[in-house]
């Protein structure tokens, strides 16, 4: 083939890359799909409708999509069966590592509801007594870090323990039966732990390390909907807002929604941080020590920057 002829199928072949990419810009959006956790605003929003009142005229839909933990629910944001979820500081730390196609595109400080804990009669009195114990958590979850923090505010290493790796749903009953020996979890599993398990607090997560938790989205969607993904934004930090003025209907709620019982919910609810910001120069620093932190301990396989993968789009 000569040289003008390869240059000419180029050229026709990149104009019509670009110009499907803009047939799929163009495309209109039908649904909006929502992964979510047993806690937190999301769960408000769904009890709300809040995001179906704000899309109804637009006539699109919004599809809520349950998930036990982070990890799982960013996999599925990864490969677009999720468009924009919240987790905690962890699960984007092992998802970015992993080379997922995701973006943060809103940050909220955790303050309480999440930490370690025991049986009520254990002898684990203190954090080096965790020495040589069996502690559960889900990998790659915001409670791995909380756990990796509490050992080193100890002097501890992570193979001075033995990890247990169980989802919440697996781990709680591991601690009730005596399998493991803590817990490391977050509402609203720490709150069941506490009230229907016969747990004890060990220590509070903001005790060892400043937490975040994260709205992230699926890189194409955002970029593709940079006015759908602010509008949901928007919408969460609404529901937000509520939620700090009104705790006992945001227990009520979550209990509605979930299915745990109001009781711990309203334990959770109390103590919960609710309000929604931007990925502040603040949030990045504290979450790339997560970061560096799981890299130093060969838990994720190569050094990442947390900054590469915060939304552009999320200021105007």
């Amino acid at each position: 083939m000569k040289r003008r002829e390869f240059l000419k199928l180029s050229l026709a072949a990149g104009a019509a890359a670009s110009l499907s990419s803009e047939a799929r810009a163009q495309t209109p959006l039908k649904e909006i799909k929502i992964g979510y956790q047993k806690t937190g605003v999301l769960v408000i929003a769904r009890q709300q409708a809040l995001l179906e009142k704000r899309f109804g005229s637009k006539q699109i839909g919004i599809k809520w999509i349950e998930f036990t933990s982070g990890p799982p629910l960013l996999e599925a944001m990864s490969i677009g069966s999720v468009d924009l979820g919240a987790v905690g500081d962890t699960p984007p730390i092992f998802a970015q590592a992993a080379n997922a196609n995701i973006v943060y595109v809103a940050g909220s400080r955790i303050t309480n509801g999440q930490g370690i804990l025991v049986p009520a009669n254990s002898s684990i009195r203190s954090i080096s007594d965790l020495k040589g114990k069996r502690i559960g958590f889900t990998k790659g979850s915001s409670a791995h870090n909380v756990v990796i923090a509490t050992l080193e505010k100890a002097g501890l290493t992570y193979e001075d323990i033995t990890p247990v790796y169980l989802t919440p749903p697996d781990a709680g009953p591991a601690f009730a039966n005596g399998s493991i020996e803590a817990w490391a979890v977050w509402d609203p599993y720490f709150a069941i732990g506490e009230k229907r398990q016969n747990g004890r607090i060990l220590i509070n997560a903001h005790e060892v390390a400043k937490t975040n938790s994260f709205y992230l989205a699926n890189r194409d969607f955002a970029n593709t909907h940079v006015r759908e993904t602010r509008e949901v934004i928007d919408g969460l930090a609404e529901a937000a807002r509520w939620a700090e003025a009104n705790r006992a209907d945001v227990a009520s709620a979550l209990a509605a929604i979930t299915g745990v019982p109001l009781e711990v919910q309203t334990v959770a609810a109390n103590r919960a941080s609710f309000l929604i910001g931007p990925v502040t120069d603040e949030i990045v620093t504290t979450q790339q020590a997560v970061a560096d932190r799981f890299h130093k301990l060969g838990l994720i396989p190569k050094q990442i920057a947390v900054r590469d993968i915060v939304w552009r789009h999320m200021q105007s």
